[in-house]
């Protein structure tokens, strides 16, 4: 089962956008993990911090919430993060969850619009500009991505 990290701000919605545009681009997100039904889903966004998986699942509907199989950790709670993670929080953080969870060498991308979170030409992320988010013509470009890793 390939795996999808998944930021909300700036991807979801537009960066720094009023809480009512929020979540205005989930329909374009849910259409690209409705045609890769193998994919889980994992909540890499901040929001992770304040709401419980319960309340993050609510915003999505049932049959992809349903694919939302959890959360990644918070960094400072991590242990022994590999000296090349150190200065990536976001991809420490997706690594941690997959060795956690028992699938290290799983397929994996994250969606996020942030660069620096990763490392530099990381394969692995999925880059988005946050003043847009998730738009068609991206959700289109990330779908391919996420049938390659079938």
């Amino acid at each position: 089962m390939p795996i999808l990290f998944l930021d909300f701000d700036g991807v979801l919605h537009p960066e720094h956008c009023h809480e009512s545009k929020h979540f205005c681009l989930l329909p374009v997100l849910e259409n690209v993990v409705r045609q890769v039904p193998e994919l889980g889903l994992v909540i890499a966004s901040t929001w992770r911090l304040q709401v419980s998986l319960d309340e993050l699942r609510m915003h999505f509907t049932p049959d992809v919430a349903a694919r939302i199989v959890g959360v990644t950790p918070q960094f400072c709670s991590l242990n022994d993060v590999p000296s090349t993670l150190v200065s990536y929080e976001r991809e420490a953080e997706c690594h941690a969850w997959l060795w956690a969870n028992h699938i290290p060498h799983v397929g994996w991308l994250a969606v996020d619009d942030r660069s620096w979170l990763y490392r530099p030409f990381c394969k692995s992320l999925f880059l988005v500009n946050g003043k847009e988010g998730l738009t068609r013509s991206t959700a289109e470009q990330l779908l391919v991505r996420l049938q390659q890793l079938l």
